[in-house]
């Protein structure tokens, strides 16, 4: 019991002595070269991006119409006057 303790401590202070050299400022380099720290420690992590949130733009304040839709007009009928077709007459009728 008291070992593993022991060994429980001594691993959270070396994350915690980790963490502190990982966040001490150094000179920018590429992440993927992985920069000397300068303590003998290459560390290899990817950048972590901090930025303000986006700004709320608010809509345009008029909004066109939307497009009026096209409807084709009705077909119009056409007067057909009586006539013959071949011995059959046909009466005047709309088409």
């Amino acid at each position: 019991m008291l070992v593993s303790k022991r060994i429980g401590a001594i691993a959270a202070v070396a994350g915690l002595a980790t963490m502190g050299v990982a966040a001490l400022p150094h000179p920018a380099e590429a992440w993927w070269r992985g920069g000397c720290c300068g303590v003998g420690i290459d560390l290899v992590v990817p950048p972590v991006v901090v930025a303000p949130a986006p700004a709320y733009v608010a809509p345009p304040a008029y909004y066109a119409p939307p497009p009026v839709a096209y409807y084709a007009p009705p077909p119009r009928r056409v007067w057909v006057p009586g006539h013959w077709n071949g011995p059959y007459w046909v009466a005047p009728h709309w088409s």
